[in-house]
């Protein structure tokens, strides 16, 4: 469908544009990637064969869904590819607040401009970049935040009766219509404003006030949530969560290569610390190792996790610490020793949730506790195991 040459409604039918909903959209386009087998979600290592599979499970039923990991486990950004999933531009009425499908209007604003104009009513274009929604979950987040109100400005100025339906102001998720709305940490949402959405995810309707008005809106819905968050701050409503149909549980690397190339990946080196920084294989291990350590931890929150950020600032600041030595020490060239590693510390300690043994023993001290630890680990990898060679006692 050439685009350029479809400005009227029209046109869009003489082209023969059908509608269809965004979960129809995503499975459509979703079945051709794996037929071609195309990656569905780039840059996300080590979920290919558990989290990967059951999002295009969900996606292929037309599910909503909701992610639930710890933090730094790349929920909200497996949300945020699903618009590669989208068709690249859809037409819109311009001026609708909520994306109004020309051939299936929503607002009264849509349906009367259609209603006057006929096949003459013009269209825009909006690309998918532009069909995504995020709000992060807070305690001072308002239905009307969501959903909507009345707006009495609006109302005066225009001279409306309260009844009027134009006098409606539109939250961020009918704004989202046609598109994929995010809310991280859906915990934090507090409980009468969970029960808002309700009919929303099973009806696909809206209510304001009032206000006589349905508004069957098209989305598709992707939570968020960290298990800790439902002892410390809140909880999913019952009833919210039946209606969300996938529930897809994310998890850390389960093993050193996948840690070692999501860090890699992710970390932030300028081009003129790779030309004078050298960082050997044997020391990214010992920075991924770190980690590892502090998800066993007896001084660590398990409950709160380890996040992956913690690698990534690690190995940033290693880096750094070798380009600092260099420099002070007027060297053109130099790699990451082991010494340098205690440059790390403070990406540790701003990265782990600590019991009530680890506080008795300090951030610090656990920081270097892990640090030895991994270096132990990493040791016997390559060398005998000191402990085997032990003399035995007479």
């Amino acid at each position: 469908m050439d685009r350029k040459h479809i400005n009227t409604i029209g046109e869009l039918k003489e082209a023969g544009y059908q509608p269809k909903s965004i979960k129809e959209e995503i499975r459509k386009n979703l079945i051709k990637k794996l037929q071609t087998k195309e990656d569905t979600f780039t840059g996300i290592v080590g979920y290919e064969d558990t989290v990967i599979p059951d999002v295009e499970r969900a996606l292929l039923s037309k599910h909503n869904i909701l992610f639930l990991g710890l933090r730094g486990q790349a929920k909200t950004r497996m949300a945020r590819q699903m618009t590669e999933l989208l068709d690249e531009y859809i037409p819109v009425i311009p001026g609708s607040e909520i994306n109004d499908d020309p051939l299936r209007p929503l607002s009264k604003f849509a349906k009367d401009l259609i209603a006057e104009k006929g096949d003459a009513t013009p269209i825009e274009w909006i690309h998918r970049s532009q069909r995504y929604g995020e709000k992060l979950a807070t305690p001072d987040v308002s239905v009307a935040d969501l959903i909507g109100d009345i707006d009495p400005i609006k109302a005066a100025n225009l001279r409306l009766s309260f009844a009027d339906e134009r006098v409606i102001h539109y939250g961020i998720i009918p704004k989202s219509n046609r598109s994929i709305f995010v809310i991280n940490e859906l915990p934090d949402l507090q409980a009468r404003i969970q029960v808002a959405l309700f009919n929303i995810l099973e009806e696909g309707d809206i209510q304001i006030r009032g206000f006589k008005l349905r508004l069957p809106l098209d989305i598709l819905f992707v939570f968020t949530a960290n298990p800790e968050d439902y002892t410390n701050r809140g909880s999913i409503v019952t009833p919210l969560k039946d209606r969300i149909e996938s529930q897809i549980l994310t998890h850390y690397p389960k093993s050193l290569e996948n840690a070692l190339a999501i860090t890699e990946q992710e970390a932030d080196i300028e081009e003129a610390q790779k030309e004078k920084v050298a960082i050997s294989d044997l020391v990214k291990r010992l920075i991924e190792q770190v980690a590892f350590e502090a998800r066993g931890s007896e001084f660590v929150d398990k409950k709160s996790g380890v996040s992956a950020r913690l690698t990534i600032s690690a190995f940033e600041n290693a880096v750094s610490a070798a380009e600092r030595r260099a420099i002070l020490n007027k060297e053109k060239n130099t790699q990451v020793w082991v010494s340098d590693l205690v440059g790390i510390i403070p990406s540790i300690t701003g990265k782990i949730e600590l019991v009530y043994e680890g506080e008795q023993e300090g951030p610090y001290q656990v920081a270097m506790n892990l640090l030895d630890k991994s270096i132990r680990s990493q040791f016997v990898q390559y060398f005998p195991n000191p402990d085997t060679l032990k003399k035995r006692a007479p």
